[in-house]
């Protein structure tokens, strides 16, 4: 997702909130909004989340109001988040382009959560575990990108969103405006 947003100027990343801890190098407002389990359930109560999951044993969601704010300014705005929210936005917001990026095997998850440092062999453990619930619901998602080569990645990834949208379903408003035109014309 950093590769897509830096490469690209159109798209916005949103934040999500977080009950977890902030891990050593990360910054509140930047990776995630980090709050208490109070916290978080409060958003929850007051609508303040399009989304929210709880994923090995944190809840995760995204703001409202900052995707809100992105929008407004023109941006596509990309959530980064697991099967749980993804399902919720799907039926919240049917047009969105969900996209089920993955790497290219199992090995290789477990590879890279090790490599990352920050993870327990607890927490890989539940990670791994979760990506098999995960992998479940791969068909209620409108593309799949294997994660393996990084330049390939991002390539894919930009040239699936801009080919979406010029999909029917996105082009509602346009295709609304045509018909009223033609509906006015007088021969």
């Amino acid at each position: 997702m950093k590769r897509l947003l830096s490469d690209y100027d159109e798209f916005a990343l949103s934040v999500s909130m977080t009950s977890r801890k902030m891990r050593e190098g990360e910054v509140d407002g930047r990776e995630y909004f980090f709050v208490s389990k109070e916290e978080f359930e409060t958003a929850i109560k007051e609508g303040k989340l399009l989304e929210h999951a709880e994923y090995c044993g944190n809840y995760y969601g995204t703001p409202k109001e900052y995707v809100e704010k992105k929008l407004k300014e023109g941006k596509n705005v990309i959530l980064e988040i697991e099967v749980q929210g993804a399902m919720q936005i799907r039926k919240k917001f049917p047009e969105a382009l969900l996209l089920y990026v993955t790497p290219p095997s199992i090995a290789e998850l477990e590879r890279r959560l090790k490599a990352r440092g920050t993870e327990t062999d607890e927490v890989i453990k539940r990670r791994l575990t979760q990506a098999r619930t995960e992998v479940d619901y791969v068909d209620d998602y409108d593309y799949l990108v294997i994660n393996d080569n990084l330049d390939e990645c991002v390539k894919e990834m930009y040239g699936i969103i801009c080919a979406s949208s010029f999909e029917i379903k996105r082009q509602n408003a346009l295709i609304k405006d045509l018909q009223e035109e033609l509906s006015k014309l007088k021969f």
